[in-house]
């Protein structure tokens, strides 16, 4: 049998994120014979409780084969407990449609637009507050963006555009290029702040084309990446996050406090480090937002404050995040 030399091997080209995005899993059954848990199929609720199932495979291979508690299987498989009709949680947990002002945009506070740039993202957590949102209706891309820049244009006051969605780097480059080619025109936006899973889930998306792009953006950049564990990390991430910020951005990450995945005090500690490591500061660490169907993934506030105040005995000051909230109608994160 003939195989390739190593050093053809090395020089073969990258796949091309697209591909590996279209090669997602997307039935729960083949995610659990994958790792080993077939036995586990008979406890997954029809139809994907709701909200299907998508997790690429380089995600899938950070898992840990055979074990039922892997904190990053736990964030996308689907549950039984989704189907619970729980008191408090709803499908519109932070207020996100009444904050609306145009077609995919939302202006919740002082000097920031938030555009729902796509409604795709690479991998579906179960814990997403916009689970239940409208993408259909509410997508800021489309027609060339042209109401969402005529209401940035309306309003000087807002300096910093939040791209979110989904996952806006879900979008090709080219799509990515028009928007900020119409940005140009509004000279009062001066930040471009981009809240993404892709680095993390799927780094490859953080490919030469991308980074070209950004680089030439006249812009400030953030970019706020989104990993709640540290087995998140690997090589992969940690190169996407170097190209990321070669291209002049400031990097953030926003975590989620989950039970059963990264509340414990260790957990949380590694994260922080593994972090640092990658060349991301820790943000936020969000107290759950309330949408129907995460409810089993809560974690109560004494317990919250509890995990923190350990972080900070353990931790330079820089490596603790901000617990927050996201509370309908304030004018801003609530700190608890």
């Amino acid at each position: 049998m003939i195989t390739a030399s190593p050093s053809a091997r090395l020089s073969s080209p990258a796949p091309d994120w697209r591909q590996l995005w279209r090669e997602a899993i997307t039935d729960p059954a083949e995610l659990l014979e994958l790792l080993g848990l077939d036995a586990l199929a008979p406890q997954l609720p029809r139809d994907d409780a709701g909200f299907a199932l998508r997790v690429p495979r380089g995600f899938v291979a950070r898992m840990r084969r055979g074990d039922p508690c892997d904190p990053l299987l736990l964030q996308v498989l689907p549950q039984l407990a989704e189907l619970e009709d729980v008191e408090g949680f709803s499908t519109d947990a932070v207020g996100d449609l009444a904050a609306r002002e145009s077609q995919g945009l939302l202006h919740k506070y002082e000097g920031r637009a938030l555009l729902i740039a796509s409604g795709s993202c690479a991998v579906n957590c179960r814990y997403c507050f916009r689970r239940h949102f409208p993408y259909g209706e509410e997508m800021a891309a489309a027609g060339q963006w042209r109401q969402a820049l005529a209401h940035l244009r309306a309003d000087p006051s807002i300096t910093e555009l939040i791209l979110s969605g989904g996952d806006p780097l879900a979008l090709t480059t080219s799509k990515l290029e028009e928007l900020t080619r119409g940005l140009a025109e509004l000279p009062h936006v001066t930040r471009l702040r981009i809240h993404t899973r892709l680095p993390v889930v799927l780094p490859d998306r953080i490919d030469e084309a991308f980074l070209g792009w950004l680089s030439a953006l006249p812009l400030q950049k953030v970019v706020v990446l989104h990993a709640n564990h540290a087995n998140e990390f690997d090589a992969a991430v940690d190169a996407a996050c170097a190209g990321l910020r070669a291209a002049g951005a400031t990097l953030l990450n926003q975590a989620v406090l989950l039970r059963g995945i990264n509340d414990r005090e260790d957990a949380l500690i590694e994260l922080s480090e593994r972090l640092l490591v990658a060349g991301v500061l820790p943000y936020y660490l969000h107290q759950l937002d309330r949408v129907q169907g995460a409810a089993h993934f809560e974690v109560d506030d004494d317990r919250a404050l509890a995990l923190v105040e350990a972080m900070r005995a353990r931790l330079p000051g820089y490596l603790v995040p901000r617990l927050v909230r996201e509370v309908a109608g304030d004018t801003s994160k609530r700190p608890l």
